[in-house]
C-alpha cells in the first residue's frame, strides 16, 4: 500500500501536461485551450483533495 502515497503526484504531472497542452494550443484557431485549463485545475484539486484524504486516514488510523 506504499504506492498510495505517491498516487496524488500523478496529478500534478498530469495537470503540468494539460497547461502545457493550453498553451500550446492558445493561438491555434479551432484548438480548445479551455478544456485543457479546466483538466488541470481538476488536477491539482484531486493533488490536493487526495493528500488530505491520505493524511486524515493516517491520523485516523494512529488514534485507533
Amino acid at each position: 500500500m506504499s504506492f498510495l502515497k505517491y498516487t496524488p503526484y500523478v496529478y500534478l504531472i498530469l495537470a503540468a501536461f494539460f497547461i502545457y497542452d493550453a498553451v500550446e494550443k492558445w493561438n491555434v484557431e479551432n484548438a480548445t485551450p479551455v478544456l485543457s485549463l479546466l483538466m488541470a485545475g481538476l488536477g491539482i484539486f484531486m493533488f490536493f483533495f487526495r493528500r488530505r484524504f491520505a493524511k486524515k486516514m493516517q491520523d485516523r488510523n494512529g488514534k485507533s
